[in-house]
């Protein structure tokens, strides 16, 4: 047994290029199944995938070896052709992303929160719920940043 322990595990959010409602109802639970496995094939854990047509919410589990912008490109990189070839023409994801450091304590009550992204977004928008979760992690920001 080795002597390196590790439990890395975060929470991702990122939307479409410019916000648009381009994840349809009927290929989204694809395009979630299709982040899982990408997020398999780059040796980390997806505990949660979720999302509604303009964003898409995950809570990975990693090892130490992997670096967060190595994977978000790869991840993005392969779901955005994989959406444009088999769905929507004009797909892309937007330049950047969120990450949140989730603990094993919060991890049930963030899986259960990226399960609701449906009834959630009928009472806020997007930029709204990105804006909650940076000032509930304290991370400083620019609204202008959130266009």
């Amino acid at each position: 047994m080795g002597s390196t322990f590790s439990c890395l595990r975060v929470h991702i959010v990122f939307s479409t290029k410019e916000r648009r409602p381009f994840i349809a109802p009927a290929w989204r639970p694809r395009l979630h199944e299709y982040l899982g496995g990408t997020v398999r094939g780059l040796q980390a854990v997806p505990e949660s995938v979720g999302g509604v047509a303009d964003h898409v919410h995950l809570l990975v589990s990693y090892r130490p070896t992997l670096t967060i912008s190595d994977f978000m490109r790869e991840l993005k990189k392969a779901s955005s052709v994989w959406a444009a070839e088999n769905h929507e023409p004009l797909f892309g994801w937007q330049d950047g992303y969120a990450v949140f450091s989730v603990s094993a304590s919060q991890k049930d009550r963030v899986s259960a929160y990226i399960a609701g992204q449906e009834e959630h977004h009928q009472r806020g928008t997007f930029r709204e719920e990105l804006e909650d979760l940076l000032l509930r992690h304290e991370i400083e920001f620019k609204p202008e940043y959130l266009e």
